[in-house]
């Protein structure tokens, strides 16, 4: 049996070369994930609330519930430009994930604020 010639001391193993790109979308990826599934918890527990407490049969909280639902909306949108972007090819224009990554950004925006809002209202109670 034939043994592989031994290496020498002086050949170097490359390493690894990492894209950093790819590396930045994909960091930017799951902080956007992380974020939509922090929003979507406070969103869930506020809308829960919302219903125990009975608020939601009041104007203001027949209000505050649509808006809850409006925010879960965009949480979802969120969700499908997300996906979106993780399906784009990887010689695909930066122009096109940059305009993706601003309109989920913006939903978040929005969506925190619709959240924040509706933490006031509970607070306060009926």
């Amino acid at each position: 049996m034939a043994h592989p010639a031994p290496r020498s001391r002086n050949a170097r193993v490359a390493p690894p070369v990492v894209d950093l790109a790819q590396a930045r979308d994909a960091r930017r990826v799951r902080e956007l994930q992380a974020r939509c599934r922090a929003v979507d918890e406070v969103n869930r527990k506020s809308l829960a609330r919302l219903f125990q407490s009975g608020l939601v049969y009041t104007r203001q909280g027949a209000r505050l519930g649509r808006d809850l639902l409006l925010a879960q909306q965009h949480i979802l949108r969120v969700s499908d430009l997300l996906a979106r972007i993780a399906e784009l090819p990887d010689g695909s224009e930066d122009g096109e994930a940059a305009a993706l990554y601003d309109d989920a950004q913006a939903l978040l925006v929005r969506t925190t604020e619709l959240t924040a809002r509706s933490g006031l209202v509970l607070a306060r109670g009926p």
